[in-house]
């Protein structure tokens, strides 16, 4: 394997929001899957249903985490896929029935669910975007007040991807199932740090993405409760029950099964290794440089997320200068061009004009990935501006 390093510089990687590296014991589970084991789950042969006898297994370590059945396991291509199949799936699923077409969501949702409620408007549905407190959460009561006859599927993130703001998904999904509306969470960013036991959260579906939880990419899963009337969104094959054609991806179910049962069995050290180092970080930085604040809920937040404002300063200037001296951020500006930033302007800022907002997301510890490049803004990559206006910057090693 070719090792891009060219310095001897080590960069502390804190965008783990974003991505995290492959656990080794992950990659080792799936290693075999690979070349050992090729077959294709679909056929008769016994090296085909081997790969069947691993999947299912797989699917089994999943529902004792999520305390599902089978049969309400899919597996995706990520977590945008898993999104898309649970919105678009049971909201036309919903509206050929003849139950209505309006959905409900909120305005600080990940893009595969805001994309997802748009393409809906053009088919005919009506949404609604519910707004966010100044701590960041949706409140119950307005969750109450948008749903009406016709409504027939909430979408509700577990915990937003740039503040780390935990919502009230059981009492947000207990006034769904009051009212006979299904309910769904996007919980990408929850797993490894909340508990995903699918029926203390009063949830019908729930997505998943392995690479936010030290598995691979490319691998996702939705939770489906049984009798949720879903409409497949891929055709061709009779996979996943056939809610979901193609042929499965081995490899990556295994791992993606690996990583749950790891992030899962860590979780309580996790929470509290992740939220003290958060805490001494926002302690350093909000006491000793001013103009900065936490933005978002102080408590009610994710154990590794700290999403805090620097007045004046150009978050994606700080973010590619802070990787040349070791430190790798992610960074949110409140520029329409931004596509991230709908999150930001959903909090009423307009007191902050000059406003930009750097996202830190711890790792696990002793888990260092091999190497990575610096470019830590992922919109920024091609920009004359950054690193000193070349444009270009040298792969460094990586380490936490």
């Amino acid at each position: 394997m070719m090792n891009i390093a060219t310095t001897s510089q080590r960069v502390v990687y804190l965008d783990h929001a974003a991505t995290t590296a492959l656990d080794p014991a992950v990659f080792a589970a799936m290693q075999p899957y690979f070349l050992e084991v090729p077959g294709n789950p679909s056929s008769i042969h016994q090296i085909g249903r081997s790969a069947l006898q691993a999947i299912d297994d797989a699917r089994e370590e999943v529902c004792t985490i999520l305390g599902c059945s089978r049969r309400e396991i899919i597996f995706t291509g990520g977590g945008s896929e898993a999104d898309n199949l649970a919105i678009k799936g049971v909201a036309l699923a919903q509206q050929q029935r003849g139950k209505g077409s309006h959905i409900i969501t909120s305005a600080i949702e990940h893009h595969a669910v805001l994309d997802t409620a748009e393409y809906l408007q053009h088919v005919g549905f009506e949404v609604t975007l519910l707004p966010v407190d100044q701590h960041g959460l949706v409140q119950p009561d307005d969750l109450r007040a948008a749903i009406r006859p016709d409504t027939v599927l909430v979408s509700l993130m577990y915990a937003n991807n740039e503040t780390g703001v935990i919502q009230p998904i059981a009492e947000l999904g207990a006034i769904c199932r009051v009212h006979g509306v299904l309910f769904h969470t996007d919980a990408v960013q929850a797993a490894g740090s909340l508990s995903l036991t699918v029926d203390d959260l009063n949830v019908d579906l729930l997505s998943l993405a392995a690479h936010k939880f030290y598995g691979p990419k490319g691998m996702g899963l939705l939770y489906i409760r049984r009798g949720t009337p879903l409409l497949p969104q891929i055709n061709g094959g009779g996979q996943e029950r056939r809610r979901r054609a193609g042929t499965e991806n081995t490899p990556g179910i295994i791992g993606l099964a690996t990583a749950l049962r790891l992030a899962a069995a860590r979780r309580a050290w996790y929470v509290q290794h992740c939220a003290t180092l958060r805490d001494q970080l926002l302690e350093g930085v909000l006491t000793r440089v001013p103009q900065t604040w936490l933005n978002g809920d102080r408590e009610r937040r994710l154990p590794n997320n700290a999403n805090i404002g620097f007045a004046g300063i150009d978050a994606r200037v700080f973010c590619c200068c802070s990787t040349s001296t070791g430190f790798a951020p992610a960074a949110a500006v409140p520029v329409p061009a931004a596509r991230s930033t709908h999150r930001m302007y959903c909090w009423q800022w307009a007191a902050r004009p000059k406003m930009q907002a750097a996202r830190c997301a711890l790792p696990l510890a002793k888990t260092p990935p091999p190497t990575i490049s610096p470019m830590c803004w992922k919109r920024s990559r091609r920009s004359s501006q950054c690193c000193g206006g070349s444009g270009q910057s040298k792969p460094l090693p990586l380490s936490h």
